[in-house]
């Protein structure tokens, strides 16, 4: 087997708190090794320009409580036509890596397994390892991606003091929060501020079905002989049904079956997020995902793994050709990416057993939440 001499780190597509912390641990572990680290500016698309800049611990040292990325990120659709491809496999031999570590989500790392594809890179192709960092929390055979702890607790404390308004005014609030494919956010969230009701794309609602479910649980909370009739939903933005048009069905909607009431008591409010739940200084738990993954990522390419992605706390009876458990770490295990990525594309298509059961669970949830 090769020594890894030099490696690389790129932080691709959607920025996610916590990505800072597996830069600094990656590079630390890789330095202690005696293993020079480059990082690659821009992702993928810095990795065309040979944007690329040296890491060590002064370079590391005070990104840690950082949001973002420190090397940037930005989509890079060109990487799917192969003469691409081999122009960044060009640059990369030119810079002598020989291991490359990769933080993102789907796109990302499907762009990973395409760069050292043995087809096209060789037979020895130089080593890539994954690390999950996605705040939908959308990637396969993983309990949790990096900056999903805090995008969760952005939208719970936005939530919190939304919650203050629609108490004191009896209002109804739509809280749009991102999850464009995955409705992880929209139904954890929900649960953690204690919403009403959760949208999310898994549900596989119609718009009708969706309007009356946001009329009924409207209705329901205002029967309720409690103080406090204010009611919040939480809608995932893969619910795909614009935030304006949902607004306007449900307030037309609530004036046929409340007719006579008064419009400002069932008119509806709309809160959209958007990136705010990207951004902010990680969590702790973020910290130190982002830094344990990162460990056991960095020691598996220095040991020859390649094709692998960290993962936290992945499904236990995966068979051991597709998982092994990290000697560095009792809660990481190195998976392969392949599967990772099959399972990916089963989860966001709702065919894999975790998506069935997170809307099935959901559905108890609801029917308790109207009680």
């Amino acid at each position: 087997m090769t020594k890894l001499e030099r490696i690389a780190i790129l932080t691709s597509g959607g920025d996610a708190p916590g990505m800072n912390a597996a830069i600094r641990a990656a590079t630390l572990v890789a330095r202690a090794a005696g293993v020079e680290v480059l990082g690659i500016e821009r992702g993928y698309r810095g990795l065309l320009d040979d944007a690329f800049v040296p890491l060590g611990a002064t370079e590391v040292g005070s990104i840690l409580r950082e949001g973002g990325t420190m090397l940037g990120s930005a989509r890079c659709k060109e990487f799917h036509d192969r003469a691409v491809r081999d122009r960044a496999r060009a640059v990369l031999r030119a810079r002598g890596v020989g291991g490359l570590v990769v933080i993102g989500g789907n796109g990302s790392l499907t762009g990973a397994q395409a760069l050292v594809d043995p087809d096209e890179a060789g037979p020895e192709p130089m080593r890539v390892v994954g690390i999950p960092a996605s705040i939908d929390n959308d990637l396969g055979l993983t309990g949790l991606s990096i900056g999903v702890d805090t995008a969760m607790n952005t939208i719970v404390e936005a939530c919190d003091k939304i919650a203050d308004t629609a108490t004191a005014h009896d209002r109804t609030f739509i809280i749009e929060v991102m999850g464009r494919d995955c409705g992880y956010l929209a139904m954890t969230s929900a649960i953690a501020a204690g919403a009403d009701l959760a949208l999310f794309p898994e549900a596989g609602r119609d718009e009708a079905t969706v309007v009356d479910s946001i009329v009924d649980t409207v209705l329901a909370v205002r029967q309720r002989q409690r103080r406090s009739r204010r009611v919040i939903i939480i809608k995932a933005e893969g619910v795909a049904i614009p935030i304006d048009r949902l607004k306007a069905l449900v307030d037309a909607r609530l004036a046929e079956r409340v007719p006579g009431s008064d419009p400002s008591v069932i008119e509806t409010r709309v809160t959209v997020l958007g990136h705010v739940v990207r951004g902010g200084r990680p969590s702790a738990f973020d910290l130190l995902l982002g830094s344990r993954l990162a460990n056991v990522a960095v020691r598996g390419l220095l040991a020859g793994a390649t094709l692998k992605m960290a993962a936290w706390m992945p499904p236990i009876d995966l068979p051991d050709e597709i998982a092994t458990r990290s000697p560095a770490d009792p809660y990481c295990w190195l998976v392969d990416l392949g599967a990772v990525l099959a399972e990916t594309e089963n989860l966001l298509r709702g065919r894999s057993p975790l998506a069935r059961w997170r809307a099935g669970a959901f559905d108890d949830i609801e029917d308790a939440l109207l009680l």
